[in-house]
């Protein structure tokens, strides 16, 4: 066909309104498949707080952020048939003063992944929370997100460091350096989280061991349990096992955390237990726990309060207090009260 006769057949209404049909209906799946989204997304939490004077967190009254505050740049693009490229960035500060949240920590702290999401689950590279760390905080009343009250804070994660020098030479006890992270689809209830890491550390004296997390979760219902287990390249390791049940607007839930350091000579071996319960007392949310830990025959307990009012969807009143006995020493009481807002 000549140029001429296609351009009599395009200029043709009865075959140009069905070819441009066909166009925009073209150009609309390029535009679907192409989709893409991206989110700013963050918490801003602000108290005044008082740390376990001897023991931790013990400068006094305190002005800042007690559950932490952070900023996350996140997204994905529908690559078409099933599949999303994902990307999440996320920094931590101090509100108090506007500064990173600490000098040793990276910029992008709190995660810097790009991944692939499918049918098949999610795999994630870059720096993330490792798989154990990642799962346990459901079974905090706090999830992990209060430095006085939370016993995963205060018991489990800082007796195994993921990487001893994960933050320019300093421990990192959540999350994973050069790592790839899988989290898989949900079968009958049941989903696996794992995480490794296949480059080695050429920093003086550092481990060659391959770091790996594992957990394995199940849920049905109000019932939620995991086992997770982990190894960093210095061949430290760490077992936990969290249950919890709900009972409506009540949930309580339980904790046990084995964590061994491989020292030069010896070993040195941390073993936490907490029970903890929330209650949803509308509008309120109480929270409790009380744990115990013992580290090479020495003791700690700690015995926990506190409190949530919410003033919108997104900000909420909160109040805590702990009573923290550490070792041989004296205990020591902490409090603190503060506004959470996310956004």
């Amino acid at each position: 066909m000549s140029h001429q006769s296609l351009l009599s057949t395009l200029r043709s209404p009865r075959t140009a309104a069905p070819l441009l049909t066909a166009l925009v209906s073209a150009a609309a799946a390029t535009g679907a498949m192409a989709q893409s989204n991206v989110t700013i997304s963050g918490t801003i939490d602000a108290a005044m707080y008082r740390g376990f004077d001897g023991i931790a967190i013990s400068k006094g009254t305190q002005v800042g952020s007690l559950q932490r505050s952070d900023l996350t740049f996140s997204g994905k693009e529908d690559l078409g048939g099933g599949l999303a490229t994902t990307f999440r960035l996320s920094t931590r500060f101090e509100p108090d003063t506007g500064a990173t949240e600490q000098s040793n920590k990276p910029f992008w702290y709190g995660e810097s992944t790009v991944g692939l999401k499918g049918g098949f689950g999610h795999v994630r590279i870059g720096r993330a929370m490792d798989a154990v760390t990642a799962n346990d905080w459901a079974y905090d009343p706090w999830e992990n997100f209060d430095r006085l009250a939370s016993p995963a804070w205060q018991f489990w994660h800082y007796n195994y460091a993921v990487d001893r020098r994960g933050n320019a030479g300093s421990a990192e006890y959540f999350r994973l350096n050069n790592g790839v992270f899988y989290d898989s689809p949900t079968y009958g209830g049941v989903s696996v989280s794992v995480n490794t890491s296949f480059e080695k550390s050429t920093a003086a004296g550092a481990g060659q061991a391959t770091p790996y997390g594992l957990a394995l979760k199940y849920g049905t219902g109000g019932f939620k349990t995991t086992f997770s287990s982990g190894r960093n390249a210095d061949g430290d390791t760490v077992k936990f096992l969290g249950l919890k049940q709900a009972f409506g607007d009540f949930t309580v839930m339980g904790a046990y955390d084995v964590s061994t350091y491989r020292g030069s000579v010896s070993n040195s071996t941390a073993r936490s237990a907490t029970l903890g319960a929330t209650w949803q007392l509308n509008p309120v949310l109480l929270q409790a726990s009380i744990g115990r830990m013992s580290v090479d025959g020495d003791h700690s307990q700690m015995v926990s309060l506190g409190g949530r009012y919410p003033l919108s969807k997104r900000t909420y009143l909160y109040s805590s207090v702990s009573r923290f006995k550490m070792y041989q020493k004296d205990g020591a009481t902490g409090f603190g009260a503060g506004v959470n807002h996310s956004f």
